[in-house]
């Protein structure tokens, strides 16, 4: 399928997700997050990969929002009561895109060059990994025009860095330079150069995609949960976790492929069904 902002390719179980309107600077708008929902839930639904790759074009990454989208003022009216309490459901719409990506039930890569900025924070920070070119920096950029971020960075930051660094960068709107981001934990690791740090994101994809699915799943599950709840809640949702997902199967497959000196070969998640899907006859 063809995507106005984005262009997506899934071989070998990787699938790649590209930002591609750099003379833009990838700014999202509302085709960027229709489309963005779009994608992420056939990934979801269909279970065509077992790792995303999200990468850029140009010389940023992300320039953030489209400042654009709200000089009409249709969209977020805060000239009367009834206007303003909408925007909360305007903001839970858009919040959808990134809660989205951080529920898939595959890992997500992020692979960032330049500017990423503003709605591209709220993005990587619901990303399981974030991979960085020499020249890439972060920016709540929000606070320099006048507003609070929104969109989950201050809510998922925190929980990736330092405080004190988040509130230095939600306040003074300072950049953070990708040495740094790799000093305070937000980047694992970072490239001299976009080709080489796009190519490594590919191949921790294709580890990851040589990987029990269903145990990959269950590890980002287990992970994400213990991050919000208490380790003694954490260990009792593991046990309920393990005992749904366990496949001895699995054990075995990796046991002989390595005596058999041969690739893994596990099953890919089933596709989801949805219950207003199911055929059903009226009665």
């Amino acid at each position: 399928m063809t995507y106005q902002c984005f262009d997506l390719h899934i071989e070998q179980h990787i699938a790649h997700l590209r930002f591609n309107r750099p003379d833009s600077l990838n700014t999202m708008q509302p085709v960027f997050f229709r489309e963005l929902v779009q994608i992420l839930q056939t990934l979801q639904r269909e279970a065509p990969a077992r790792a995303l790759v999200i990468s850029s074009t140009g010389k940023h990454f992300t320039a953030g929002m489209a400042l654009d989208v709200f000089a009409g003022g249709n969209l977020l009216d805060d000239a009367t009561a009834t206007g303003r309490a909408n925007m909360a459901l305007v903001l839970q719409d858009m919040h959808q895109s990134f809660n989205l990506l951080e529920q898939l039930r595959l890992p997500v890569i992020t692979a960032i060059q330049g500017g990423c900025i503003g709605g591209g924070v709220d993005l990587i920070c619901a990303s399981d990994i974030r991979l960085a070119s020499a020249d890439a920096f972060f920016c709540i950029q929000e606070i320099n025009i006048g507003m609070t971020a929104d969109l989950g960075t201050l809510q998922r930051l925190p929980k990736l860095i330092p405080e004190g660094i988040v509130h230095e960068m939600a306040y003074t709107g300072r950049r953070l330079p990708a040495q740094r981001a790799l000093a305070v934990g937000l980047v694992n690791e970072v490239f001299a150069t976009q080709d080489e740090m796009l190519a490594a994101a590919l191949q921790m994809a294709k580890e990851i995609a040589e990987k029990p699915p269903v145990a990959i799943w269950g590890s980002k599950q287990a992970i994400h949960y213990a991050r919000d709840h208490s380790t003694h809640d954490a260990l009792q949702q593991m046990g309920w976790l393990q005992s749904g997902i366990w496949q001895s199967s699995n054990l075995m497959e990796a046991f002989m492929a390595k005596q058999q000196n041969r690739p893994t070969q596990y099953a890919d998640l089933a596709p989801l069904s949805a219950f207003a899907d199911a055929s059903y006859t009226l009665k």
